[in-house]
């Protein structure tokens, strides 16, 4: 059973909580795991994609109703832009042998894309807050 206001959203939300709980789990997987093992740079590759995904499928997100927004992206899009700094410059500080760098950029952009994104995503009005609301209807999928 699917809340139904996630089965009821549209493409572009499906495919953007995917990835983003997704990439909270390999993340938290990463996280706790030995650093430097085939392990790790098979999950962080696995990071890296769903992280883009999260922030290419936000791009197509919209709220042009209840708060402040630019042509439909709101404060919460931010979290575009720091994930598209931070990947790339994390991937670029490893290359170059920068361990301590890397982990530094891939903890902020964890913390602050999925963990602080995630939280503000449940605020009232917003889909993820709807669904589980004790008010949602359950839906087969």
């Amino acid at each position: 059973m699917i809340p139904a206001p996630i089965a009821q959203a549209p493409p572009q939300i499906i495919v953007h909580l995917s990835a983003a709980l997704l990439a909270t789990l390999v993340g938290g997987i990463i996280l706790l795991n030995r650093k430097g093992t085939t392990f790790h740079r098979t999950l962080g590759w696995t990071y890296v994609v769903l992280m883009t995904i999260t922030a290419v499928s936000a791009i197509f997100i919209r709220r042009t109703q209840g708060i402040p927004n630019l042509a439909g992206f709101t404060p919460i899009h931010l979290f575009i832009v720091l994930t598209a700094v931070s990947l790339p410059r994390a991937l670029m500080r490893i290359r170059r042998g920068d361990v301590r760098a890397h982990a530094s950029s891939m903890i902020w952009l964890y913390v602050g894309a999925l963990i602080i994104a995630g939280a503000l995503a449940f605020m009232p009005g917003r889909l993820l807050n709807q669904a589980l609301s004790g008010d949602a209807l359950l839906t087969d999928p």
